[in-house]
């Protein structure tokens, strides 16, 4: 769904600068990737993913963010930081994609839009992925000190509104090079066609140590770092819930909310592998590329690889998409004849049932009254 803060298009496999050629290919010998079954096979499995990002992304993250806004008992602390999630994703959805089915699939390859959206459509899509990755440390962290610190308060509200302001304005700053470096250029097709426009992120060769220091940081920063933070989370979650005996007698109650919390982990590990799964070739392709391009052939099958790992990577919201939304059947909701679409989130649905608006431990007994800490 998103779009790293490297290259958008062909072009940027090939320059660095618009004033000459990088890695020794000039101009007019520039591949016609639009040529051949390859580059045809990839345009279908590109327009499938974005209208695939338009009608789960757009409609499903639509009805989640509805349901947040119009019923208060869904609104705590883990269902904020997924409306964040989903929030990039409709954004993506609504603003990027039709703009990139139209540069790829119906253009192929050529801008016909402007300077303007070519390079709003680079940073929308750069802010989006930041601020997916921002979210789903934030929801790994907040589920870290829910379930290995039960005991301790939750985060108050202010702290909350803070953490997600963070999630946005770290990307909305560190994607500005995605923007102010986007540009278009046009080239001679090759056959003697019409002219194409690329719509690029076109760094100066001059400049090609910031830009490696720049996608190191953002690497570190966007990408390394959060998946560490995250795996070493979900590791102590897991021995926490599935290999550590609960002290005392588990009653049915505290058996059906451990089950729970053990399928909204599970749900949680799958997201984040997807999105390593997702990420991790386009990453490792930008590395290999713009660190050591000698290894990269310059053919334009080597493009059309380019292009099924950028759609691969952009799959990632549909994947989240699917994994946290459900139809699910809330008894809550129904006695009071809401939500008609019964269409909410996974780890919402779950966290009405279990409180989670409240932090409980499962060291708990119960008496008379019903459930309590211990």
């Amino acid at each position: 769904m998103d779009d790293p803060a490297n290259s958008s298009s062909a072009l940027s496999d090939y320059f660095l600068s618009s004033d000459g050629p990088d890695y020794e290919v000039h101009p007019d010998d520039i591949p016609d990737t639009t040529q051949g079954r390859a580059f045809f096979v990839a345009t279908i499995v590109i327009a499938v993913v974005l209208v695939g990002i338009m009608l789960v992304c757009g409609v499903g993250n639509c009805l989640f963010i509805a349901s947040l806004a119009r019923y208060k008992q869904l609104r705590n602390l883990t269902n904020l930081l997924i409306a964040n999630l989903a929030v990039s994703d409709v954004l993506v959805a609504a603003v990027c994609c039709p703009f990139l089915l139209d540069y790829y699939v119906v253009k192929q390859l050529s801008w016909d839009h402007g300077l303007l959206l070519c390079a709003s459509t680079n940073y929308l899509r750069t802010v989006s992925l930041y601020v997916s990755t921002n979210a789903l440390l934030a929801i790994a962290v907040d589920r870290y000190m829910a379930i290995l610190y039960p005991l301790r308060p939750r985060m108050k509200i202010q702290t909350a509104y803070c953490v997600i302001l963070t999630v946005w304005i770290v990307p909305v700053f560190i994607s500005i090079p995605s923007a102010y470096m986007a540009s278009e250029m046009t080239y001679p097709h090759v056959g003697g066609g019409a002219h194409k426009t690329f719509c690029a992120q076109i760094w100066p060769v001059d400049q090609q140590v910031y830009y490696r220091s720049y996608f190191l940081l953002i690497f570190a920063l966007e990408f390394m770092g959060p998946v560490t933070v995250m795996a070493v989370c979900y590791i102590q979650i897991s021995r926490e819930l599935w290999f550590k005996d609960v002290p005392g007698f588990k009653t049915d109650q505290i058996r059906k909310r451990l089950q729970r919390r053990r399928r909204t982990v599970v749900v949680l590990i799958l997201v984040l592998a997807a999105y390593v799964l997702c990420w991790a070739p386009y990453y490792g392709f930008t590395l290999l590329r713009d660190f050591y391009p000698t290894l990269i052939s310059r053919d334009k099958n080597s493009l059309v690889v380019f292009y099924i790992i950028e759609c691969l990577a952009m799959s990632n919201g549909v994947i989240n998409t699917l994994c946290f939304m459900s139809v699910r059947h809330n008894k809550r909701l129904k006695t009071a004849g809401k939500f008609q679409l019964r269409l909410v989130s996974f780890v919402a649905a779950k966290s009405v049932d279990d409180g989670e608006a409240r932090t409980c431990s499962l060291r708990v007994t119960e008496d008379a009254e019903g459930a309590r800490l211990k």
